[in-house]
């Protein structure tokens, strides 16, 4: 039976529950694959655990068996894994140390997924290269919206179609927020409070409430699946903060509903891209959203609109995102 090592960089929240679930699966994989998948290494910002035979939740729980300093390039030429998953903090500014981890698996023989954005933002074009130099394989559909497939509607379902417009609703904490505030016509401060309790909020949630996490997955979006060169800086970009219950008494009155909208407009070969706060009537896709789901809405020169939502945010629907892409590539292990 084959073996594949995996390790996980930025090892938080999010990598702790993709760590369990890819244990849950890993019978799973034996039976359909053929492959033993086994996690060998975990790292965060200052220490690291390595264990060659596999790492059990036990193992990777106990903080006092981390050693430290075994992070970034030294947990990498120790490691041994065949597959690098990126869960760390973005930095949409340098990269940051998701954009090392990246680079470096992929210059050493290794496949990466990344799940934060930062790299992704800053560099795609590149990594999307340099795996396709080395031959290895990149996935990052968890970095672009998670559990609503993007990347994959992309790549898959609409290969070779003319992309008009994309447009969706892809920030799932600011979905919360507005819904909340409409149920229950309450401040802006208080449903963010409720979303920070559910953990779909981050205690700093200026990243989403203030558009950079739809601006950032436009980016991506943009740079990825239409070959442009946008900077998330050149993303025009509104939030949600200033919107208050009076704002939500007004707009209910005429049945109309606030939305956080990022998009991609294409007209004569130029690509326009924008986060902004939208009223849409009680009939639109967008309208429909419960909770924090999301929705990503395309319009093609051949197949018309497509619309698909849900994905609603949370970290076990991350951790799936990266296990599909896992899965993906070990579909394509299986076969060589």
């Amino acid at each position: 039976m084959k073996r594949v090592n995996v390790a996980i960089c930025g090892f938080g929240r999010i990598g702790q529950q993709i760590a369990e679930l890819l244990l849950n699966r890993s019978t799973y994989y034996k039976q359909k694959y053929q492959i033993d998948a086994r996690l060998v290494g975990v790292c965060n910002s200052s220490s690291g655990l390595i264990d060659q035979e596999g790492l059990r939740a036990a193992e990777w729980l106990d903080k006092s068996k981390y050693k430290v300093g075994l992070t970034e390039q030294q947990f990498l030429e120790q490691v041994q894994a065949d597959v690098i998953i990126e869960t760390g903090p973005s930095d949409y500014v340098t990269g940051g140390k998701g954009l090392f981890y990246l680079n470096y698996a992929l210059t050493h023989n290794m496949n990466a997924i990344a799940v934060s954005k930062g790299a992704l933002v800053v560099d795609s074009k590149n990594l999307i290269n340099l795996a396709h130099q080395r031959h290895q394989k990149l996935f990052f559909s968890g970095a672009t919206a998670a559990a609503l497939p993007t990347i994959d509607l992309f790549e898959y379902n609409l290969a070779g179609c003319q992309i008009l417009e994309i447009e969706g609703v892809f920030t799932g904490t600011t979905n919360f927020i507005l819904n909340d505030m409409l149920q229950h016509e309450c401040a802006f401060a208080e449903s963010l409070a409720k979303a920070q309790a559910k953990g779909i909020a981050e205690p700093d949630s200026s990243f989403d409430v203030d558009g950079w996490d739809t601006a950032a997955k436009i980016t991506i979006l943009a740079n990825t699946v239409l070959g442009a060169d946008i900077k998330i800086k050149d993303v025009l970009r509104q939030g949600i903060s200033h919107v208050t219950a009076d704002h939500i008494r007004d707009w209910k009155k005429e049945n109309l509903i606030p939305r956080l909208v990022g998009f991609i407009h294409i007209e004569n070969q130029q690509i326009q891209t924008g986060v902004e706060l939208r009223l849409v009537p009680t009939t639109h896709p967008f309208a429909h959203l419960q909770g924090s789901n999301k929705c990503i809405r395309v319009l093609t020169q051949e197949m018309g609109e497509l619309v698909v939502s849900g994905g609603a945010s949370a970290p076990l629907a991350t951790a799936a995102a990266a296990l599909k892409d896992f899965e993906l590539m070990l579909k394509h292990t299986a076969k060589n």
